[in-house]
């Protein structure tokens, strides 16, 4: 999967580097790199570069999409129980789990989850996604 970043953004935007696994309506796995290079670690924080949990949890909520799959483009409506237990930094390899829990014909709830080897650094009980359109419309 590729993604632009910048103002030319679009919803796929964080990048996955692997797709391992993926079951629409039911789950999905994807691995993403944390790079050095990330322009965030300049400030967050230049002596101890860690990666902010948001851009964590963003990368949780797109997997978190794609799980949901189906026919519809989804939106992010609310997270519950979010976790963040250990740090990320540059060089980890973080494996995201999405495991759709519940699903209705406008609502998908995902669990997710974010690992850096066996360590669990993430983890958000329910990411509530709300349908939005048919799958390929532009959304938030």
């Amino acid at each position: 999967m590729t993604a632009t970043t910048g103002p030319e953004a679009t919803s796929i935007a964080p990048v996955f580097d692997r797709i391992e696994e993926l079951v629409p309506g039911e789950r999905a796995v994807a691995v993403r790199n944390i790079p050095q290079t990330l322009t965030v670690f300049d400030t967050h924080f230049p002596r101890h570069p860690i990666l902010p949990g948001v851009l964590l949890l963003e990368s949780m909520a797109a997997l978190a999409k794609a799980a949901a799959g189906g026919e519809r483009a989804w939106r992010l409506e609310s997270v519950r129980a979010v976790r963040f237990k250990h740090f990320v930094g540059p060089g980890d390899q973080v494996r995201i789990t999405a495991e759709v829990i519940r699903s209705t014909e406008q609502t998908t709830e995902v669990r997710a989850t974010a690992r850096v080897g066996d360590r669990v650094v993430a983890t958000a009980r329910t990411l509530t996604l709300v349908g939005t359109g048919r799958a390929g419309e532009d959304t938030a």
